[in-house]
């Protein structure tokens, strides 16, 4: 973590931050406990990647189902569907399919699961600015990385005070780059097929099936 506090606020101001840290903690434990609560949760949402150095700015739409540890992800053409072991990664486009061991370990690999408990490890929080959208009271967490060597500056949470949903995530790269992803739509407990996390392999007769491992 680059810094968390002005030496100034370490001398004077250390109880206050520590209270802050607390209350932005169980905050974020609300959301866990109350997500967990839900067999399956259905989230459209907004994706928009921006790196004003680099000229760079990128605006997409997404839907995901997650059940567990298990999801299936739409996002720029491409289908992502973790079946609880195996990746699967459909480009459409490439008439392509490959196959993978799940990933999530390294942290540049972004998972729908990890989004809702991705805080849980590795970061230090502590409450941020309060947001008026749309009549909704979005309380904003900001997360510091404890690996000094992470390719991420900071990241801040959205929360619907009232529902505990997360509404928006933030991600603050050390390059630049700033990614944001807005919850356009967020359903639980929807019926699904029980073959949603199956992947088919005779839809994809005419693709490349690529087996990484």
């Amino acid at each position: 973590m680059k810094q968390i506090v002005v030496v100034l606020a370490l001398l004077i101001g250390g109880f206050g931050f520590s209270q802050d840290s607390k209350k932005a903690e169980t905050l974020l434990n609300e959301v866990y406990e109350t997500v967990n609560t839900y067999n399956n949760i259905s989230i459209d949402f907004k994706y928009v990647l921006e790196n004003s150095s680099e000229n760079i700015k990128q605006e997409t739409r997404g839907d995901v189902v997650m059940e567990g540890d298990k999801y299936l992800l739409n996002i720029l053409g491409i289908t992502r569907l973790f079946d609880g072991k195996k990746l699967y990664t459909i480009s459409p486009e490439d008439e392509e399919v490959t196959i993978s061991s799940d990933n999530s370990e390294d942290e540049n690999t972004i998972t729908p699961s990890m989004m809702l408990s991705f805080y849980k490890d590795g970061y230090t929080y502590a409450m941020d600015i309060i947001q008026d959208v749309r009549g909704r009271k979005i309380q904003f967490v900001k997360l510091y990385p404890i690996d000094t060597n992470s390719e991420i500056k900071e990241v801040f949470l959205g929360i619907d005070a009232k529902t505990k949903h997360i509404y928006r995530l933030i991600e603050v790269g050390k390059n630049g780059t700033k990614t944001t992803l807005t919850v356009n739509s967020f359903k639980t407990n929807e019926p699904i097929s029980k073959t949603l996390f199956t992947f088919d392999e005779s839809k994809y007769k005419d693709y490349y099936i690529n087996k990484l491992d």
